[in-house]
């Protein structure tokens, strides 16, 4: 039986060798997809175009406006007066944010007792883009709360006052590539590894080399295992690379156990190698099996494993069929291991999930494969 595995793994590889793209689509397309996305994959924003629009022209208003043009957040395009020369600009695009400095607001800053209530300052936003808006007004808030903190210490009013501390954990600088690179990962993994095994037995029925393999003493989980390990072993070594990049290149913390996380990582490949298995059992082409994995599974599960949408703001039902999706186990548990270090003790749940759908999809995978004839 292991000389018949052997083979099968060895014939594998030369198919592979025979195949220089399909080679360069396995070892380079991870590692370039990873860099390109690891700079597209990204809600945090820069040098947002911004109008300020002081009425005030006090001291007091133009210490805020220098507090905005000192933040890498954004960068003021234009000056004006009045609100109204705004309003084009942003209908333009031009600028995505007016910060506008009412009359009187630097007298109301001085005063401990202001007239007409405490000093305000208006924001208008193009709503376009509602999530980078979002961001940007948050960027807001915090320089205004920074400008507050900073006059009340000047003026030495801290009685009374609420001295609220924040402390965040893990990824203490808010940056959103740690959480998304990770993820990519693992996006990665389930996209290069499921495409090119849910070509494996396909590509056997086009070349006319199925039907031997079938005449031969090789058994339904030889044929299934001598599929799956050279692709496999593929996939370990595109886990190497990605890593390498998420760490070295992105700077990605890398806080948990690595072993740890290869072992994950080849639960998460039965499940991925054991999907594109299953499709390429049940497709005529290698063009089906392509448009299969894709559409069918591929695409659903991107967009119900929380990776682009949080599972928690999705409706009941569709949290229930999330469950079945081994990429929402895998986000968890590398996410995991990357930004927060836990170990087994916390991501066994994820990874006897995972187990369970792949050793159910190969076995599917396999019954599929019987012979036939």
């Amino acid at each position: 039986m292991i000389g018949r595995l052997l083979t099968l793994i060895w014939k594998e590889f030369i198919e592979l060798r025979r195949s220089p793209q399909l080679l360069r689509l396995v070892i380079i397309a991870p590692v370039a997809q990873l860099t390109l996305l690891g700079y597209a994959a990204t809600t945090d924003i820069r040098n947002v175009p911004i109008a300020v629009v002081d009425a005030d022209r006090s001291p007091r208003s133009r210490e805020l406006i220098e507090h905005f043009a000192a933040s890498p957040y954004f960068a003021i395009v234009v000056e004006e007066t009045d609100v109204r020369r705004v309003e084009p600009r942003i209908a333009a695009g031009e600028v995505w944010l007016a910060l506008v400095i009412p009359s009187g607001f630097g007298r109301r800053v001085e005063s401990p007792n202001p007239t007409g209530g405490p000093p305000s300052v208006q924001v208008i936003a193009d709503g376009t883009d509602a999530n980078s808006s979002g961001v940007a007004l948050g960027y807001v808030q915090g320089l205004v709360a920074e400008f507050n903190v900073r006059r009340a210490e000047e003026a030495g009013a801290r009685t009374g006052a609420i001295d609220g501390r924040v402390r965040i954990w893990f990824n203490p600088d808010l940056e959103s590539r740690n959480f998304m690179v990770p993820g990519v990962l693992a996006l990665l993994l389930m996209i290069i590894t499921a495409n090119l095994t849910s070509m494996a037995i396909v590509r056997e029925r086009e070349q006319g080399t199925l039907d031997q393999l079938y005449v031969t003493p090789i058994g339904r989980w030889e044929l299934v295992l001598g599929k799956l390990l050279p692709y496999g072993l593929v996939g370990m070594v595109d886990v190497v690379l990605v890593v390498a990049v998420a760490v070295f290149w992105f700077e990605v913390p890398l806080r948990g156990s690595v072993p740890l996380l290869f072992g994950a990582s080849l639960i998460y490949l039965l499940c991925t190698l054991g999907l594109g298995l299953f499709v390429s059992t049940i497709s005529s082409t290698q063009q089906q099996a392509m448009m299969t994995s894709t559409f069918f599974f591929l695409i659903p599960m991107v967009y119900l494993s929380g990776f682009i949408f949080a599972i928690e703001n999705m409706p009941e039902v569709i949290q229930w069929v999330t469950m079945v999706i081994p990429l929402r186990y895998f986000l968890v548990i590398v996410r995991g291991i990357f930004l927060k270090g836990v170990g087994l003790d916390v991501l066994w749940p994820q990874m006897a999930a995972m187990a369970a759908w792949g050793v159910t999809v190969l076995t599917l995978a396999a019954l599929r494969s019987r012979r036939q004839g």
